[in-house]
């Protein structure tokens, strides 16, 4: 551990020149006093790391020096594809080996190219979560994580919405999706997923297990995702929009408002337009409808307007009524 931590001071002093012990005790996840311990033992081994003393100063490497110590190891290697995520790479347990393998890269590439690497870093940032909901805690993704890589048979149990269950899983791969990790996973004959955060106890066994051939974990996701989007949306709610109906559609609906949109027909003299907006069922569709409040109406199926019409009476009734003395 100690090695890898010398070999990083090195190349964030090689990358990004002068840095004071405590910047490179925040890069570096370690106290100030390890750092001058660290600084200590570079020089001692031949490393020329000059302390510059006054308000800018800091530690440096003498002009001239560059290590070429940047070979990857198979973790580090592996992290780079979350290079773009660096919350869930900590999730993963490969925060450490991520922040490594960047270094080492920046370290290996040409002085003008890694001073472009860094400009774009400073300028850009993904942050997968989506606004307003907090993450899931997933206190198991790490050693679910780790039986993904070891390719081996967890059991779990596992809260579902109709109770709680005890399976054996063979763990296939791991996907994060709006801030949220999911685990694709095989038990009893069929490739299914389960929401990480909705485990309860996870054991990891010594056994491995054969992966189903030509299974392919994109291809399976997005054929899980557009069954899903299929039985879901059962039916097409027919709408008119008001001018402002038609700016908040794509907010309330997502991609499923904005093709909505896109199809829809000429707008009316008062800026109105009819669109038909796939939805789910009547009871779900409702609360989703009403969040467009009076800039929509709802044309068609029947049902689904008699539905909407008597939650909004319901809704009127009990806004008229006096309210509870003890309130």
């Amino acid at each position: 551990m100690r090695a890898d931590r010398l070999l990083s001071l090195l190349l964030l002093l090689q990358n990004r020149g002068r840095m004071t012990a405590p910047e490179l005790a925040g890069a570096l996840e370690v106290s100030v006093r390890t750092v001058y311990r660290d600084v200590e033992a570079l020089g001692a081994s031949g490393v020329p790391v000059l302390a510059d003393r006054g308000p800018a100063g800091g530690y440096r490497l003498a002009d001239g020096y560059r290590t070429r110590l940047t070979g990857l190891t198979d973790t580090q290697a592996g992290s780079l594809f979350l290079a773009g995520a660096p919350g869930p790479a900590r999730e993963l347990g490969l925060g450490a080996d991520l922040a490594a393998a960047q270094l080492k890269l920046q370290a290996a590439l040409p002085a003008a190219l890694a001073g472009r690497a860094r400009q774009i870093q400073d300028r850009f940032h993904l942050d997968a979560p989506a606004w307003f909901r907090d993450a899931d805690p997933v206190p198991h993704l790490a050693q679910i994580a780790q039986a993904v890589w070891d390719q081996r048979i967890l059991r779990t149990h596992y809260r579902r919405w109709r109770g709680e269950v005890h399976r054996e899983l063979h763990s296939l791969g791991l996907v994060l999706k709006g801030g949220i990790w999911y685990l694709v996973a095989r038990t009893e004959g069929a490739v299914r997923t389960y929401r990480v955060s909705r485990f309860l106890a996870v054991d990891t066994v010594e056994d491995g297990f054969e992966r189903p051939a030509g299974f392919e974990l994109a291809a399976y996701w997005q054929e899980s995702t557009d069954r899903l989007d299929t039985a879901l949306h059962q039916q097409t709610a027919e709408l008119r929009l008001s001018p402002r109906g038609q700016r908040l559609l794509p907010m309330r609906f997502g991609a499923a408002g904005v093709r909505a949109l896109a199809d829809a027909g000429p707008a009316d003299a008062d800026g109105w337009v009819r669109i038909g907006l796939p939805v789910e069922s009547p009871a779900v569709a409702v609360g989703d409808l009403l969040r467009l409040g009076t800039d929509a109406e709802v044309l068609g199926p029947p049902e689904l307007r008699a539905a909407l019409a008597e939650t909004v009476a319901a809704l009127a009734d009990r806004y008229r009524s006096r309210p509870s003395p003890s309130l």
